[in-house]
């Protein structure tokens, strides 16, 4: 059995170990939160054997095969070290950091000690995803030339919620445009240029953002992301000879609509299979039995280019965090 700790009692957290219990070689073996009762709580939902009142004793166990971080963002750095000095592999829920720069020493650490890491982007390892890749791959929409992308939900204001408020890392961007823009990456590689305007809301935060990638080859991404409008949640793909859809959402994606121009139209139905989470569980552990240090799916570098266009994008909005200055 691969053996999961994981650091945080949140939904996030909750909705991973469910994720693993859908596996049949892992299991949540600890949790680690910031008291002793949110831990039992914990333990008691997803049947975690070990309970720990702090991040330090769980990621000292010595019988864990990998740490799940599940905190806010301005906490994965240094919960991401912290696991890393213990000698355990990590998987940071996304975005990884703050800014690049924390990345930055976070993914040293773990080359320097030989340890596997990996962001936490889930959608990448789902089967319609993983179909996407084999469609690209194959050509058959022909060269790429505009990606349109779209993720925006409307949550009420709140500057006390972590969605609005600075100090933990809040706005559109870093909690969902990482999706977007993980997917173009994925789809279309590093863009040359990077064009973007944003709404800062009454808290400070990007509540609203559109933005424009460009590449070498010409072809370009357009990204709607938003915390105050509802949006589709669509990826389109066009292409020379072709369209790609994925829905109903493209970061949780189960059906792929491909239109091949002069051809009928081909409607993919590739169902989960589980609840997500259990996909980017299962490659984790694929990688460390193998004795990767990264996953070629999800890897290091691209991690780190992601975070350096994030830290564009709010350079161009004006938009620093308090921990940050």
């Amino acid at each position: 059995m691969f053996r999961w700790g994981i650091i945080s009692t949140g939904r996030i957290a909750n909705d991973f170990a469910v994720g693993v219990s859908q596996l049949p070689d892992a299991t949540v073996l600890a949790v680690g939160s910031r008291t002793q009762q949110a831990a039992d709580a914990f333990g008691d939902r997803h049947s975690a054997e070990r309970r720990y009142d702090s991040y330090e004793a769980l990621a000292a166990d010595p019988d864990l095969d990998a740490i799940y971080v599940a905190t806010p963002h301005p906490f994965h750095a240094p919960n991401c070290i912290t696991c890393l000095e213990a000698g355990v592999a990590v998987l940071c829920e996304k975005p990884f950091t703050i800014n690049a720069a924390e990345l930055e020493q976070v993914v040293n650490l773990a080359r320097e000690k030989g340890l596997f890491l990996m962001e936490g982007m889930w959608s990448r390892f789902m089967p319609a995803t993983r179909k996407l890749r084999e469609l690209l791959a194959s050509g058959v929409i022909g060269d790429i030339n505009i990606v349109d992308i779209d993720f925006g939900f409307r949550a009420p204001f709140n500057p006390q919620h972590r969605l609005f408020a600075p100090e933990l890392g809040g706005g559109a961007l870093l909690d969902i445009g990482i999706y977007s823009l993980s997917f173009a990456s994925m789809v279309l590689g590093k863009p040359q240029r990077v064009l973007s305007m944003a709404h800062l809301g009454e808290s400070g935060v990007d509540e609203n953002a559109a933005i424009i990638l460009g590449y070498e080859s010409g072809a370009l991404t357009t990204i709607n992301t938003a915390i105050r409008t509802t949006t589709p949640h669509q990826a389109v793909i066009n292409g020379t000879l072709g369209r790609i859809t994925m829905h109903p959402q493209y970061w949780f994606p189960q059906r792929i609509t491909l239109e091949v121009y002069g051809r009928e139209t081909s409607v993919m139905e590739i169902p989960m299979n589980g609840n997500g989470f259990n996909h980017e569980a299962a490659e984790v552990a694929r990688c460390v039995r193998n004795g990767q240090l990264e996953s070629e799916i999800m890897p290091l570098d691209e991690s780190l280019e992601l975070m350096r266009t994030m830290d564009e994008l709010r350079g161009q909005w004006g938009l620093r965090y308090p921990m940050e200055d």
